[in-house]
């Protein structure tokens, strides 16, 4: 396999021969897509168990609601929510490879600390100054995403002089700052409704393209977003097909990592994807 992009989780090196799945459990009341929220720990099971079963390779576990506008929480609730629930799914499913999306250092540490595998930061270091050292002294993965402003301000940080070359310049930045740090394993995400509306949106998919990211693994996570069910005037419970028709596209244009709500439709979306590559 040599030649593939790779990441070392927890001592096993996860291979993008092919593309991967990441899944999402929300262990919060107020995320946009409300069959995404975990409501108690048996739910919270019933869900890690489906989803691995369905072909998921690592699960992205998250406290904190990062829609548009949605309400802070402060660092003590987000650990409360978040550390007994990763406690209970690795006591129950000791082999889950768990991403931990947070852009608190000190949630981060705690988490890799009880058994997370990687960190998942939607503000790609810029949220909290101790992180990327964090993240380097703990030696996981790390998600660099693109964002400006915060969940509850980014709506208006989406004026750019350039787009979409300014939101690759960015995330050079941060992949750099990354790697002078000491982090060596870093997944790239554009970002897709953070800080960009929509048509926004739609012109970063179209400008994807694998040459840019070089050897570092690209995710995608649009999975119902809004770019999607208000284009198609409908909702997040009925965006399933959009989300497909757009994970396929994104397949095509390089995503090592398709982050979504839906693992079966995911894994079926790749499945056919591999097959028309062969």
């Amino acid at each position: 396999m040599i030649g593939f992009k790779s990441i070392n989780l927890k001592g096993e090196l996860l291979t993008f021969e092919h593309p991967r799945i990441m899944g999402i459990l929300n262990i919060t009341p107020d995320s946009f897509y409300a069959g995404s929220r975990v409501s108690d720990i048996d739910n919270l099971l019933i869900q890690v168990e489906k989803m691995l079963n369905e072909g998921a390779d690592i699960l992205d576990m998250g406290a904190v609601s990062t829609r548009p506008g949605s309400d802070f929480i402060s660092e003590e609730e987000e650990k409360k929510r978040l550390l007994p629930a990763l406690e209970i799914v690795l006591k129950h499913f000791p082999k889950a490879k768990i991403s931990i999306d947070t852009y608190r250092a000190s949630v981060a540490r705690e988490a890799i600390q009880l058994g997370a595998a990687l960190i998942n930061d939607i503000s790609g270091g810029i949220a909290d100054a101790e992180m990327i050292h964090t993240v380097a002294g703990l030696q996981v993965p790390y998600v660099v995403m693109h964002m400006r402003g915060t969940p509850q301000t980014m709506t208006l940080q989406n004026v750019y002089q350039a787009f979409p070359q300014d939101v690759y310049f960015e995330l050079a930045q941060q992949v750099e700052t990354c790697k002078r740090a000491g982090v060596h394993d870093i997944i790239i995400d554009p970002g897709f409704g953070f800080a960009k509306n929509i048509q926004q949106n739609f012109e970063l998919f179209r400008s994807l393209h694998p040459s840019f990211f070089e050897n570092n693994p690209l995710m995608i996570g649009i999975s119902r977003k809004s770019m999607i069910y208000k284009t198609l005037n409908t909702t997040p419970e009925q965006a399933l097909n959009g989300t497909t028709a757009l994970h396929m596209s994104a397949l095509q244009k390089g995503a090592d990592i398709l982050r979504g709500h839906d693992v079966k439709a995911a894994a079926e979306c790749i499945k056919l994807y591999q097959e028309l590559k062969s």
